[in-house]
């Protein structure tokens, strides 16, 4: 099966150094992040190259997942995070526009368990970039926009 392809692109209106440093401060997602983030742990950090280990949030579930994150200075970060269900090829990244800062996200996720296979892209598609986006990146409009 094809992975699932989550890809989406909004504007927050703020400074691309504002959100990178709440985006990247990852111990602190569950603060910042409730709903999404229970809990991240950096358990090596070499540089811009980050292995973390994660708690995350979906739809209500909690899973473990160890996150291979890329920080890309100003700009965000590309992960691959993978769970027992699936595994994840992240990317955030961020660009200045006239309204503030677009952010551009793609997650390529390929779904590991056969039996969900089949169910993937009803579960995963926009349903599943519309529940990040409300709990994220509207987070990210929320804390930032209203400064």
């Amino acid at each position: 099966m094809k992975p699932v392809l989550l890809q989406g692109s909004w504007v927050v209106k703020a400074p691309m150094s504002e959100i990178y440093k709440i985006v990247t401060d990852f111990e602190n997602a569950p603060k910042y992040f409730p709903k999404v983030a229970h809990s991240l742990i950096i358990t090596k950090e070499d540089g811009n190259f980050l292995e973390i280990d994660a708690q995350s949030k979906t739809f209500g579930l909690t899973f473990n997942v160890k996150m291979k994150t890329e920080l890309v200075p100003v700009r965000g970060f590309k992960s691959i995070n993978e769970s027992a269900l699936a595994i994840e090829d992240e990317s955030f990244l961020m660009e200045e526009v006239s309204e503030g800062t677009k952010i551009n996200y793609i997650n390529s996720v390929t779904i590991k368990n056969n039996f969900l296979k089949p169910f993937a892209r009803l579960m995963i598609g926009r349903p599943a970039l519309n529940f990040w986006k409300k709990l994220y990146i509207d987070r990210l409009k929320e804390m930032l926009e209203t400064k």
